[in-house]
């Protein structure tokens, strides 16, 4: 029996569960509200539902304390998104979160954090597949997989793209095997890697709600400082010089991904402040949600 897609919705009540602050928090950040916003509304509703000796809220009072908590604009609209949530939830298919983009993009960090919010516990990158597929296949039978992806070109006859896309075929094989293990249980999961090319990945997966983005960093100096707070947050672990000497090949496959992207209908989302780039994925996948509502229905009925 494969464990349940989603945890109950956080309303309080259903399952006979109560109310939970921190449940109905991540949810209310699933929706695209800010974390400290969120946690402003869940701490109210607690307090009012202490207050009144109940275990659940409805959406009517939970629009009030909203209004209440965050002000008339904004209090509608995060019960809104909320709703949109729910809703995302009663399409109880697997989600598929496809973060592409390339080195230094922010891609973990994004990818990490809206499948916190969106309450998805699975995350992967096409990078480890890479890794895997190291221990298994040697140099000289799989060159590419054994460079990072702005030096596959070592691999080959010196073409940076050739070689990252000769590597990219091959780390494809592994991540479509791990998107079918995780449709045959059921599971949502969000991947990110630069191997995640549009148009060298599905479009749409049967049975699954398939959301695929591109992330980039427009500006070149902003890039080539997002390599300075890797090497601060890994002590060193990934040197900044060696990203920084590379910076030229890695904007080269940045322009290769977002060109493709954009001819494939692929979104891409500028990552110029995190916080805006989460909440840019999060609404792509409540809004392809949206769109896929009304053909669940018309199965289902």
């Amino acid at each position: 029996m494969t464990e349940p897609r989603h945890q109950p919705f956080p309303l309080g009540g259903e399952d006979g569960l109560p109310y939970s602050k921190g449940l109905m928090a991540r949810a209310l950040m699933g929706g695209g509200i800010a974390a400290e916003r969120a946690y402003e509304l869940a701490s109210r509703v607690e307090i009012d539902l202490v207050a009144r000796g109940e275990h659940a809220v409805d959406f009517k009072r939970l629009e009030e304390l909203a209004v209440e908590s965050l002000g008339a604009e904004e209090g509608p609209r995060a019960v809104r998104r909320l709703r949109r949530y729910r809703e995302l939830q009663q399409l109880d298919l697997p989600i598929i979160l496809l973060v592409g983009g390339a080195t230094g993009t922010g891609k973990s960090t994004v990818a990490t954090e809206a499948a916190h919010r969106l309450g998805i516990t699975r995350v992967t990158s096409t990078d480890f597949v890479r890794q895997t597929m190291r221990a298994f296949f040697s140099e000289e039978f799989m060159p590419s997989i054994h460079y990072s992806s702005f030096e596959a070109a070592a691999a080959g006859e010196g073409d940076v793209l050739a070689g990252f896309l000769d590597q990219t075929r091959n780390v494809l094989v592994g991540v479509r095997a791990a998107l079918d293990r995780a449709l045959h249980e059921g599971w949502s999961v969000v991947l990110e890697g630069v191997h995640l090319v549009p148009g060298m990945v599905p479009s749409s997966i049967e049975g699954a709600l398939l959301v695929h983005c591109v992330l980039a960093v427009p500006d070149e100096e902003v890039h080539a400082s997002n390599f300075w707070v890797r090497d601060a947050v890994s002590e060193g672990l990934r040197p900044v010089q060696k990203y920084l000497d590379a910076l030229a090949d890695i904007r080269l496959v940045q322009d290769v991904l977002v060109e493709r992207a954009l001819r494939e209908g692929v979104p891409v989302v500028e990552n110029g402040h995190v916080e805006q780039a989460i909440a840019a994925v999060i609404e792509l996948v409540l809004a392809s949600a949206e769109r896929l509502q009304p053909r669940v229905r018309e199965v289902a009925g």
